[in-house]
């Protein structure tokens, strides 16, 4: 089944990137309505929005599925369920693909659904309590977002029809465009895991690394900024960018912090998608689109290699995820070490990979813009700490011993994965020029004094050098002395978000449960309901019961009142 999807997702993959040549060649694009069923004056019709956005993403999205596919054949075959498994990839990319091409928001909230519940059996995948929390966690809050899309169809009732791609321009500065846009908003930063929602996506890692490296990295996370883009008119042109631009450059922050404190390998990788994710949002929300674009399809490659790269070495460090036990890698594994060491350059912007074009112009628009000294610092500071952790990872797991048990296995042979890394390789290094190349047809001329030319690299270089210090172990145990433990906590769990996420979300409503419990379901309502009344009706049961007992009189004396208040009963009827 493994080789049967790769092959039919590597096709339609290469005839969606040529189409997408095509029309990006001839500035085409192509509306299909196709009319479902049409009875009486009632019809249902289905639209699809074909351009060179929705093409290329496309293509890009079936190219990671197929060699995703192809490395789980070896990655998952201890696996009984395997074949269940590639349905759930499959089913996950019909959803995307649904999403993707939908200028509809009901066709649209058809393929986000799906991705929420696909990527809900996906996280679940290895059954543990670890893993149905995490499941939970992320069903929960992309539940937010999906009502919130549902809100923005019931609002547009109002209009003619819900292909919200007519109204966009024309309606742009009406209160109920404003209101779509915002509750768009809302949906795009809950499946991009933007601050206040960031905490589900590290917590989605307990997922199979196939999935991470395709759903948790490159496409499903990326659907927030790609609905954004196509709402972009309305983000730039009201507060909403504003507010966007400050959440995901504080998300950027603070990903970026987090990764330099964390030891899980997966996790430094999920904080980094979490980085990059708040990179495209805050240049989307200036207004930059397109680039935004360049920068999810370049990320989407080199993430995707370097999850790869990761599930091989955890596989071959007996599932182990912790950073301070690997070391040495490079000398035992040094294919999976080389595409791994590339992935990681494309993700700090090493010149000339996928990774340099996008970074560095983003960093270039935002020098020219006219932008606040706020968001200028979140932007050039969290590029240092994107480079910071990279280099802190390399150096723990490349150079140095391996720190694990004496007897291992570690080999790299495991060809079938290899050469699904390869791919990726080949479009970690050649992919950012080459959509550099198609994107922008003609070149950007970006004209800025020399020492902010040359920012970039000198943020670059410092964060290269300062992850190295802090992946020194001596060092790093007096920088954590130095700082303050509190504040170390703060900083190296996500500014406390999982905790607000889950515990803060349950606490006061459970509390409060609990209060009530005591105080009225076991307290003045057992009072004053069943158990008093009980109470109550056997001690006059007792009362009289004593009386009887021991007294013939009264026993016959109430007789003769019984019959007494009967008679008088009877004679009044």
């Amino acid at each position: 089944m493994c080789s049967i999807s790769f092959i039919n997702l590597i096709s339609i993959s290469l005839t969606c990137f040529l189409l997408s040549l095509y029309y990006l060649l001839n500035n085409m694009v192509y509306f299909i309505e196709w009319e479902v069923v049409s009875l009486n004056s009632m019809s249902i019709v289905m639209t699809f929005l074909f351009d060179w956005m929705s093409l290329l993403f496309m293509s890009f999205v079936l190219m990671i599925a197929s060699l995703v596919i192809f490395y789980s054949k070896e990655y998952m075959e201890s696996d009984e369920n395997i074949n269940r498994f590639i349905m759930l990839v499959l089913m996950f990319v019909l959803s995307m693909m649904l999403l993707i091409i939908s200028p509809n928001l009901v066709s649209i909230l058809l393929g986000w659904d799906g991705l929420g519940l696909v990527s809900y059996c996906l996280v679940i995948y290895f059954q543990n309590i670890k893993s149905y929390n995490a499941g939970m966690l992320t069903a929960l809050s992309n539940r937010i977002g999906d009502v919130a899309l549902l809100l923005a169809i019931a609002w547009m009732l109002n209009y003619g029809s819900w292909n919200y791609i007519f109204y966009l321009e024309v309606m742009q500065n009406e209160f109920s465009m404003l209101m779509i846009g915002s509750l768009v908003m809302l949906a795009a930063m809950t499946k991009s895991a933007q601050i206040p929602f960031s905490s589900w996506l590290p917590a989605a890692m307990a997922a199979p690394t196939p999935v991470s490296a395709l759903v948790h990295s490159s496409t499903l996370v990326t659907a927030g900024v790609y609905l954004l883009i196509r709402f972009n008119i309305i983000l730039s042109t009201s507060w909403l960018g504003q507010l966007l631009l400050l959440l995901s450059g504080l998300t950027m922050f603070m990903a970026g912090l987090g990764a330099n404190f964390e030891f899980d390998l997966k996790k430094i990788i999920a904080l980094s998608t979490l980085s990059q994710l708040g990179l495209m949002m805050s240049i989307l929300s200036m207004g930059f689109y397109k680039l935004a674009m360049f920068h999810l399809l370049t990320h989407a490659l080199f993430k995707a290699l370097l999850f790869m790269c990761a599930g091989a070495i955890i596989h071959n460090m007996n599932n182990s995820q912790d950073i301070r036990l690997m070391g040495g890698l490079s000398i035992h594994m040094p294919l999976t070490s080389a595409c791994f060491n590339v992935s990681n350059l494309a993700l700090c912007g090493m010149p000339f990979l996928a990774g340099f074009y996008s970074k560095d112009m983003i960093l270039e628009i935002v020098s020219i813009s006219n932008i606040n000294m706020f968001s200028f610092f979140l932007y050039f500071f969290s590029t240092g700490l994107t480079v910071s952790y990279s280099f802190r990872l390399v150096y723990y797991s490349m150079t140095g011993d391996l720190n694990c048990g004496s007897l291992n296995m570690l080999n790299d042979e495991s060809w079938v994965m290899l050469r699904g890394m390869l791919g990726l390789l080949f479009m970690s290094i050649i992919g950012g020029s080459m959509l550099n190349w198609l994107i922008f047809p003609f070149p950007y001329m970006i004209c800025l004094p020399g020492y902010l030319k040359m920012l970039t690299l000198f943020v670059c270089i410092v964060g290269g050098l300062f992850g190295y210090l802090i992946s020194i172990s001596n060092l790093y145990s007096l920088n954590k002395s130095l700082l303050n433990y509190n504040l170390t906590l703060f900083l190296g769990s996500m500014w406390f978000m999982p905790y607000i996420s889950t515990y803060g979300m349950i606490f006061y409503p459970l509390n409060y449960g609990q209060l009530v419990v005591k105080s009225f379901d076991q307290g003045w309502s057992e009072y004053f309901g069943g158990q008093h009344l009980y109470y109550k009706l056997s001690n006059y049961s007792k009362t009289l019961f004593l009386m009887h007992n021991n007294s013939l009189k009264i026993y016959l004396m109430l007789f003769v009142f019984w019959i007494m208040i009967l008679f008088s009963f009877l004679l009044f009827l």
